[in-house]
């Protein structure tokens, strides 16, 4: 088996049962079974089990990531496509497999323990925040709305992960399209004259 084949098929396994069972309850043997590669040839391609736990990570954030931007960029309104967000994570947390978010289920495990998890684990969101950042700016909207957004869509996966049903998107969504409208909502001309009303105190006589 080559180098490629085996990559692939240990990621393969680990993903499956790192996301599906935690990281600290699966071993390498259980990896091995899983993908029928050999001990031996696991680790020559992972010598450890923490950059198995790193490739994994890495790989499911790219592909993560990458079925999020499809969904999204099949709504052609800009405003649209930052529902569009919610409406997928309502898709992923429908999925028979839906565990949580394994950014934070990692960082829950290994975060304290493993700079390298905990690392990946920030990246990952980082690199979330920066894609909400870039569609609440493609329609014109405050960027400080994409730090909001990214509380209700971090939420959405913990209440998801625990419950375990896709409710917490839909509930996330309809926050999401309040705060949108919040944020077009003009200032009342009132509030900015109450806002520069000076009072003055007379001094007593």
């Amino acid at each position: 088996m080559d180098r490629e084949t085996a990559q692939t098929q240990l990621l393969d396994a680990a993903e499956q049962l790192f996301y599906g069972r935690g990281i600290h309850a699966v071993g390498m043997d259980d990896v091995r079974d899983t993908s029928g590669v050999s001990l031996k040839r696991l680790y020559q391609v992972f010598p450890t089990k923490e950059r198995l736990v790193e490739a994994y990570l890495e790989r499911r954030d790219v592909r993560w990531r990458q079925r999020l931007a499809d969904h999204v960029e099949s709504c052609d309104d800009p405003e649209g496509r930052i529902l569009a967000v919610f409406d997928w994570l309502g898709v992923w947390f429908g999925e028979p497999a839906f565990r949580g978010c394994a950014w934070i289920n990692s960082y829950g495990e290994l975060g304290a323990t493993s700079a390298v998890v905990a690392d990946l684990a920030r990246e990952h969101k980082r690199r979330f925040k920066r894609y909400l950042h870039d569609l609440v700016a493609d329609a014109g909207l405050p960027a400080s709305l994409a730090d909001h957004l990214l509380l209700l869509a971090e939420g959405a996966m913990v209440t998801a992960g625990i419950f375990g049903d896709t409710e917490p998107a839909a509930q996330a969504r309809s926050a999401a399209a309040l705060l949108i409208a919040a944020t077009k909502r003009p200032v009342p001309l009132q509030a900015i004259q109450s806002s520069r009303t000076v009072t003055v105190v007379e001094p007593p006589p």
